[in-house]
């Protein structure tokens, strides 16, 4: 049989398909998380840290992984890591939690530098109206008794104070006593939310307040600092022995700082909403950790969650309202997250 030039050619490309390494194309679709799935936690504690788990969720999904997602307390979640029952939070707050997770550092790691871009705060309060009228500058100050009176109606300052249970309100408890407070301050420990809720009514009647808060959160919202109530510098730092402090609490560009103290000492440094995972899940995972360290959102989104959660309710329609805004307003982001993700080793 004779072949022309052209049945050649036809016979030549056609051996070439049949031989062609099809498995180089599939593997070129192939995704880091095909076929594994990611037990997730988000802690017990609502609020815009929820919003970020919906929208971590959606990278690794991107990333071809199956997600289940748990709510678990954050000491059960440390037992649950080590133990390689649960793989990743994103809503471990350090430094007051790095007692905790110390005890399973053999079986976890810390993954970043936290969610928060530049971290968060955690000091004391007042309304900016009384501390203009009284000239009130420092926490020191509440040692006076007729300051102290003002917050309170038997004597003592009222300070509204954590949840029982929440390591905050023990730093709180800690400090008042090393600030020599004691006697002319009275920690009020119930609910958080509710008694927030009475200050920023109070607070709007013109009326003392004085309470200990953190940002981001709700109240930067609802009271801001500069405008409605002030930080309160403390005298010196002090934190219990079991709490870390990452630097000194004297903290930088404070915006509601009384009397335009800058730096302003708060209670402790800057803190985060920091990721943990188990050590190993993390080393087979190596996808999972580089979207974990490219993420971070600002102080100000994760205020404006917290004002919403605060207003709304934290229903899974609110939470997912939020993230899917998010994640329709940061497309681009999100897909440069997960590139990076994809090729990470």
């Amino acid at each position: 049989m004779k072949l022309n030039i052209r049945s050649i050619a036809l016979l030549a490309s056609t051996l070439a398909a049949a031989y062609a390494p099809v498995v180089s194309s599939a593997s070129a679709d192939e995704l880091p998380g095909d076929g594994k799935t990611i037990h997730y936690a988000q802690s017990d504690s609502l609020g815009a840290n929820y919003v970020v788990a919906k929208i971590m969720t959606k990278g690794f999904e991107e990333l071809g992984y199956k997600v289940k997602l748990s709510t678990v307390n954050t000491t059960l979640f440390f037992q649950a890591a080590a133990q390689g029952d649960l793989d990743l939070a994103t809503d471990i707050n350090f430094p007051q939690r790095e007692p905790g997770f110390r005890k399973v550092a053999d079986k976890a790691d810390m993954i970043g530098k936290g969610l928060i871009e530049g971290g968060g705060i955690n000091g004391y309060l007042i309304d900016k109206k009384t501390a203009d009228a009284y000239s009130i500058k420092t926490l020191d100050q509440m040692k006076d008794p007729k300051i102290a009176a003002l917050f309170g109606d038997d004597g003592k300052a009222d300070l509204i104070n954590c949840d029982p249970g929440w390591s905050c309100g023990d730093v709180v408890e800690y400090q008042l006593d090393k600030f020599g407070l004691k006697d002319n301050v009275k920690s009020v420990r119930g609910k958080y939310e509710a008694l927030m809720v009475e200050a920023v009514a109070r607070v709007k009647r013109g009326e003392p307040v004085f309470f200990y808060a953190w940002s981001p959160s709700w109240m930067n919202k609802a009271l801001q600092p500069g405008k409605e109530v002030v930080w309160l510098p403390t005298p010196f730092d002090a934190l219990p022995p079991s709490v870390p402090n990452n630097g000194t609490n004297a903290v930088p560009n404070v915006e509601g700082c009384a009397a335009g103290a800058n730096p302003c000492r708060m209670a402790m440094a800057a803190w985060n909403w920091t990721a943990v995972g188990n050590k190993d899940f993390l080393k087979d995972n190596p996808a999972v950790k580089s979207l974990v360290e490219h993420a971070s959102f600002p102080l100000a989104t994760w205020s404006n969650w917290e004002q919403a959660i605060s207003q709304k309710g934290g229903s899974d329609a609110t939470i997912r309202g939020l993230s899917d805004a998010w994640l329709s307003e940061n497309k681009a982001l999100l897909d440069g997250w997960v590139a990076a993700a994809k090729s990470a080793h």
